[in-house]
């Protein structure tokens, strides 16, 4: 019975229409509908609202008769005209549909893609063709990483120090070097290549004008001011926002990848003006609800030496260098609300008493299993009642290997191939109960061995696809079987629009 359930679904997908993501219900009936035409204009379609579907939904109906589109929402109409583009085939000036009716809405609200400009810096034309293709498969969140150890990426007014020291390094590890070490939170790359790199920025005028370019296609764009660590770039500004200045060799941002120990002073009360000032000016660009503050991978060996650091400690009651994090999280936190904004952090904010108002993202573990603490488990945190992010590195991190048998790309170390893609569960591990603080997922596309617009292409599609799905499509819709039929059309699609999708296998 199961063998004839899959050849079932086999034949299905080899004859229904390649849409990716896949919808939720789709029936196709006989003959096609016809446009005189190239490409689809909205005249052709007949739309209207219907507030019963879910928000981002849409019904779609294509008879003898015409095109006709039942949405939510503006953003389900949206994807409606994705769909579209998705079904419509041009030949001799005309543009043929099949008959098919189509209901669909969304599995998870966040549905979205990281891109890091700390390390390689891509430029605002790569980040809007970024944003076409994830509107294309119904991807609503970019999250942007714009600040690193390794550059600066915004100017702010009143504060350019931030770009004339932060936005560029004296060299950069080599094309195809690897890490050779990673011990006292450092990390050390076996050769550098003596070439300066940078200064790259956005300017206010390019951050406004990606944020409209991604409002324009229902994605709204989530910044990444990563603190108290991951701020050599900053540091390089400012020396005195780190405990120690003297020990700032360089004014320019870190040179190899990793992780340093020279974080932002949380003792001093400049940092925490900084800080707040930083934040405010990210408010006033970007409009998104959410703001990410990182909160990642921040050694506190300077903070258990600082006098200041310790004088913060002694006046908060705290015993630990540690707590200090969480000190400056829920400063943020309560200064960022009064502007009507709630941060979201990665999952090493949640083991310092995080408010629960904070969104977290899990990168570590989904189980919380040897990771130190129960709070850094995806898993944990939802059922305790913190909104989350589900991104574990070993499913979601797409700067790893593909698996593909020739793959000329360089990669960092880990294993993520199409199929382990697709097989993904943000909730997987979570308990039912708290199934609803499980909001989605995202890739990430970390840029330490991503060097350009082509090389992130290959390493985001097709997996991107296989994110889209999961983060669309119900679970008991998917087949990864029916899945690669679609893709194998889909990636011609993709290839079609001079997207440097890589092999399906």
């Amino acid at each position: 019975m199961m063998i004839q359930m899959l050849c079932a679904a086999l034949l299905a997908a080899a004859t229904s229409p390649a849409v990716v993501p896949a919808p939720q219900e789709m029936k196709v009936n006989e003959g096609t509908y016809s446009l005189k035409a190239e490409t689809l204009e909205r005249k052709d379609c007949r739309y209207t609202l219907d507030k019963s579907l879910p928000k981002e939904g849409y019904r779609l109906s294509i008879t003898a008769g015409g095109i006709a589109v039942a949405s939510a929402d503006e953003a389900g109409r949206f994807y409606a005209e994705q769909t579209l583009r998705q079904l419509g085939e041009a030949k001799d000036g005309k543009l043929s549909y099949p008959r098919v009716e189509i209901t669909d809405f969304p599995n998870f609200g966040w549905r979205g893609a990281l891109l890091d400009e700390g390390r390689h810096f891509f430029g605002k034309e790569t980040v809007k063709g970024m944003i076409d293709l994830m509107a294309y498969h119904k991807m609503n969140v970019l999250h942007w990483h714009l600040t690193e150890d390794q550059g600066w990426r915004i100017d702010i007014p009143g504060m350019p120090e931030l770009v004339q020291y932060g936005s560029w390094r004296k060299e950069s590890p080599c094309h195809g070097a690897k890490l050779k070490s990673y011990g006292n939170f450092r990390y050390e790359s076996s050769a550098l290549n003596g070439q300066k790199y940078g200064p790259f920025y956005y300017s206010e005028a390019d951050l406004r004008e990606v944020v409209a370019y991604a409002a324009a296609r229902h994605i709204r764009v989530v910044p990444e001011i990563d603190i108290p660590g991951h701020m050599c770039s900053a540091i390089a500004a400012y020396p005195h926002l780190t405990c120690f200045p003297e020990n700032v060799k360089e004014r320019s941002a870190r040179s190899d990848w990793g992780i340093s120990t020279d974080v932002l002073c949380i003792g001093n009360d400049e940092t925490v003006r900084f800080v707040e000032r930083v934040f405010d000016f990210i408010c006033d660009v970007f409009p998104s609800e959410v703001i990410h503050i990182g909160g990642d991978e921040c050694p506190r060996i300077n903070w258990e030496k600082c006098p200041k650091c310790r004088e913060r400690m002694k006046k908060e009651g705290f015993t630990k260098a540690g707590q200090l994090q969480g000190w400056i999280t829920r400063h943020i936190a309560v200064h960022l609300a009064k502007r009507g904004r709630r941060i979201m952090g990665w999952d090493e904010i949640l083991a310092d008493d995080a408010p629960k108002t904070a969104i977290g993202q899990s990168w570590r573990t989904q189980s919380g299993n040897g990771a130190g603490t129960a709070l850094v488990g995806g898993a944990e945190a939802a059922r305790l009642g913190y909104d989350m992010v589900m991104t574990p590195h070993t499913e979601t991190y797409y700067d790893y290997y593909q698996g593909l048998t020739d793959d000329p790309f360089q990669y960092p170390g880990g294993m993520i191939p199409l199929k382990r893609a697709y097989a993904f569960d943000p909730c997987a591990g979570v308990v039912p109960e708290a199934r609803k603080h499980i909001l989605g997922s995202q890739a990430q596309m970390w840029s330490e061995y991503i060097w350009n617009e082509y090389d992130l292409q290959w390493k985001m599609w097709p997996r991107a696809c296989a994110m889209a799905e999961t983060l669309w499509t119900k679970p008991e819709k998917k087949n990864f079987d029916c899945f690669m039929k679609r893709m194998e059309i889909h990636r011609r699609r993709l290839i079609g629009m001079g997207v440097n999708c890589a092999p399906l296998r």
